[in-house]
């Protein structure tokens, strides 16, 4: 009986300190209620912007062109890692926040795209600089998860190893105690 609350006590101590010492994975930022994780990479700039503004839409790492839409600017056709330019409506509600739909490879992401009060200015007509996408010559790492990618510290790795040997000596001393108990009969 008293093998049993060990281990019990083992497994549960293992358990807990694993949950507590495990990062926490954040999605980034993205539509409320949803991941807002996809493919492709996209941007709206600014994301704060007075009725008759320009908001440049951005799009990278699509095979073919995508398409963005919103209630607030007519559909527009962004081609392949580029961006292209939106004008915001006149009528658009002030102080409404508006979902900016990109589709890309059958995929869709989603970003937010406030409008604030006033005339436009010319800071939210300003176009940005176009940078060049760095893409990587390697395929995917598929089913690897994130035990690869370098993320790791020398403490997390400490810690697991320690809850690893904790776990094995704690079930090995169970079943050395279950071994000697059952001799003595």
């Amino acid at each position: 009986m008293g093998a049993i609350r060990i281990a019990s006590a083992t497994l549960l101590g293992a358990a807990a300190a694993l949950s507590l010492a495990a990062p926490t994975a954040t999605a980034a930022e993205g539509t409320a209620g949803g991941s807002n994780i996809t493919p492709f990479g996209f941007s709206v700039t600014p994301s704060l912007i007075a009725p008759g503004g320009q908001v440049t839409l951005n799009v990278t790492g699509c095979s073919t062109e995508a398409t963005v839409s919103s209630g607030v600017f007519d559909t527009v056709t962004v081609p392949k890692d580029s961006s292209r330019n939106a004008t915001v409506d006149w009528d658009a509600k002030r102080g409404a926040a508006y979902t900016v739909t990109f589709s890309c490879d059958g995929a869709r992401g989603t970003s937010q795209l406030t409008i604030s009060g006033g005339s436009p200015t010319t800071s939210s007509t300003v176009r940005p600089t176009v940078r060049p996408t760095v893409t990587t010559p390697r395929g995917v790492r598929g089913g690897l998860g994130g035990s690869v990618d370098g993320s790791l510290s020398p403490v997390e790795l400490a810690a697991g190893a320690t809850l690893i040997a904790l776990a094995t000596g704690g079930t090995g001393y169970a079943l050395y105690r279950r071994r000697a108990t059952g001799r003595r009969h």
